[in-house]
């Protein structure tokens, strides 16, 4: 004992944490990382289960001297080397006497532990608590969310119309109100008991009335428990199953490629709670995972309603025999939409055997897919291999191995069918001021899968072959350079793209970091990617044609104190389009961030100016939203936009949230489409939230 005492002290002695760094605290490092995440997203994404799990462990740190491997993933911030070597270190000195001792841990870096400081505690109890009933009830932290969004001008959907108008054809308005509404409910013991529920109703569905007298429109509630005993995890309700590297089953959030170099392995917690209110990826029924010694024994059921669009009814029953796809909107506003609207059930039944010993990992995986009706694509030639009829199945073998600082993971994959998807990699840490990533995968043409999640061009690990190389390098304590180049071929056809094709996305990023209230960084992003085009010689063929897209970035972001934040970014965007045209577009971006430490009220402003050819050279910034809200929008035409958060505390267990935000455009007389469409120029849209913290 006296020998780790002078070891801590030593390490203290030599490396100085009290050397002037940034408070972590006041960094909003929760939405640098959604929005490093979000790089390469081009819609709303939901981000609720990463942001919920990072708030959690912001008010409730995560206990180090017992944190599982599961535990650390889930704070998206430590590697698997780094993980690695904690529980390595733990093993062989005995449990952490302090936070300050992870600067003894090989692999840990003083940027690392800062990034941990806010989430991760050391007790001076090293003897871990029994759980008890009464400690449940009376440690649990709740909380209850409830919020309302909408867009203020009116939309064609919410416009009046006559009767005779409605009886000629009812879905030219919508049924219900313009307002969307979302409550939470959520009962959370450490990281071992969770409950609760989650309910939303989207912008023009009705509401306690008509076809939705039940309330809202979508509905998720879940009870799980975790690590008791040799009960590694329990949930009823709905719940996502994560395992491997997403290629036989995985439902609910996947990262794809961003500018961390390094991120391109999947980390399957396996089962875990459900609480984003997205109405297609998750499974509703019952799983468990069992602890035999080295063993993990995970099964699971699921039987839920989901959305597709019928193509065959019989004129008797009026039950559905057929659909032609999945509807995955989740909006269900007017009559032809309601149509849609849970009119298929399905079935999934699988598990997961997993062998655990240290740093290697080996896993199975099997699925099986039932529905109520047969999936009938359209004959088009890009579905050739598409799945199609009532039963599937997907068994999957995947690994993960750690050794000193190289990590080796990957997962092969078989579909009922016979067909087969693979992918394996490797990151490496040959220095600590380098790290190089690997990862290639093949995905065959006539795989068939219905939840997956694999890191890849496509967001399906199907009909894709393709090698990602990316590096990550610090020269010095201020300087950082990341990049990859990811190279990929399509052997078989896909939507728009009617002959076999390939193409290419390189990004570079040098980050510099100058002082604790400065910090900047340059992106260059280059993409290739094929898409149809009319044949001048027949305007019957179509033929593919490489796109090139080109993303310029400049971001830098400054403290005037250490409560009062400035953020500029400017992006230019080149598009070359089938034609060979070029189209540009720009948006300049002015933030405000003020958020002190002890005072009751925050807020963050932006004003962006954008003008870009069309929608093509599009540009979408991640947003400052409120709590469990996420915006990524795309600025594209002639305008600015400007939005308003503002957050206050009426005490420790209330806090209430308003943003505005503005779209106004110098080119348009309209915006929005269909029954979305808002006539004028301003399309603007505000949000009130309120939370309780029992």
């Amino acid at each position: 004992m006296k020998s780790r005492i002078l070891i801590f002290l030593l390490v203290i002695c030599l490396h100085g944490f009290g050397q002037q760094l940034p408070d972590p605290r006041t960094d909003g490092f929760i939405e640098q990382k959604i929005e490093t995440i979000a790089e390469n997203a081009s819609e709303d994404i939901d981000f609720t289960t990463v942001f919920e799990a990072l708030n959690y462990y912001k008010g409730n740190p995560l206990e180090l001297n017992t944190a599982t491997t599961e535990d650390l993933q889930q704070l998206f911030i430590v590697s698997d080397f780094q993980i690695a070597s904690l529980i390595t270190y733990r093993q062989k000195y005995g449990k952490l006497l302090s936070i300050y001792e992870l600067q003894a841990v090989p692999g840990f870096d003083l940027p690392t532990i800062y990034q941990l400081l806010p989430f991760v505690k050391v007790s001076r109890d090293l003897n871990r608590l029994n759980i008890s009933l009464r400690d449940i009830f009376k440690y649990a932290t709740q909380e209850a969310v409830f919020r309302t969004a909408q867009v203020i001008q009116e939309q064609k959907g919410f416009s009046e119309a006559d009767s005779a108008t409605l009886a000629d054809n009812p879905n030219v308005r919508f049924m219900g109100s313009p307002q969307r509404l979302f409550a939470r409910y959520r009962f959370k013991y450490g990281t071992f008991v969770s409950a609760g529920f989650t309910a939303e109703k989207d912008a023009g569905e009705e509401f306690f009335k008509g076809s939705q007298r039940q309330g809202f429109d979508f509905y998720s509630a879940h009870f799980a428990l975790r690590n008791i005993g040799r009960l590694k995890a329990l949930t009823i309700g709905d719940f996502q199953a994560q395992f491997g590297q997403g290629l036989a089953l995985w439902t609910g959030f996947g990262f794809g490629k961003t500018a961390d170099a390094m991120n391109v392995k999947r980390s399957g917690l396996g089962l875990k709670p459900y609480t984003s209110i997205n109405e297609n990826l998750f499974l509703r029924g019952v799983g468990a995972t069992w602890a035999l010694g080295a063993f993990e024994i995970t099964a699971f059921g699921s039987m839920k309603k989901v959305n597709t669009n019928a193509s065959s009814i019989d004129s008797v029953s009026q039950d559905i025999q057929a659909f032609s796809n999945f509807n995955l909107s989740g909006f269900h506003r007017t009559p032809n939409e309601l149509l849609d609207k849970g009119n298929i059930n399905e079935q999934v039944v699988g598990g997961h055997l997993a062998w655990k010993k240290r740093n290697l990992n080996l896993g199975i995986t099997f699925a099986d897919f039932k529905y109520s009706a047969a999936l009938t694509r359209s004959d088009a030639p890009y579905n050739a291999f598409e799945f199609n009829g009532i039963n599937n199945q997907n068994i999957g073998f995947d690994f993960n191995w750690v050794y000193r600082n190289l990590n080796l993971f990957g997962e092969v994959a078989r579909s009922k069918n016979g067909g087969v998807s693979a992918t394996a990699g490797l990151i490496a840490s040959l220095d600590p001021k380098l790290s190089f990533s690997l990862l290639h995968r093949r995905f065959g043409r006539d795989y068939q899968a219905v939840y997956t999640a694999a890191i890849a061009e496509g967001s399906r690990a199907i009909n894709e072959y393709g090698t990602y190389m990316g590096v990550n390098i610090r020269p010095s304590k201020s300087v950082s350079i990341s990049g990859y180049y990811d190279y990929w071929t399509y052997p078989w056809l896909r939507f728009l793209v009617d002959a076999p094709s390939n193409g290419y996305d390189a990004l570079a990023q040098i980050n510099y970091t100058p002082s604790r209230s400065m910090d900047m960084y340059f992106r260059y992003r280059e993409r290739i990617r094929a898409r149809n085009t009319t044949s001048d010689f027949d305007e019957l063929i179509d033929f593919p044609l490489e796109q090139l897209q080109q993303n310029f970035r400049y971001d830098i972001i400054y403290k005037i104190s250490p409560s009062f934040k400035l953020r500029n970014r400017v992006e230019y965007v080149r598009f070359n389009t089938i034609e060979n045209n070029v189209e540009q577009g720009y948006a300049v971006m002015q933030d405000i961030i003020y958020k002190p430490m002890m005072k009751p009220i925050s807020f963050s402003f932006r004003y962006a100016l954008f003008r870009t050819d069309g929608f093509n050279p599009r540009i979408y910034a991640y947003e400052n939203d409120m709590l469990y809200s996420f915006s990524i929008p795309a600025y594209f035409n002639k305008g600015s936009r400007t939005y308003l958060n503002v957050e206050y505390s009426l005490n420790r267990s209330i806090d209430l949230w308003f943003r505005y935000a503005q779209f106004f455009y110098t080119d348009l007389d309209q915006t929005g489409s269909g029954l979305t469409e808002v006539q004028g120029p301003l399309r603007s849209d505000f949000r009130i939230q309120l939370r309780v913290k029992f």
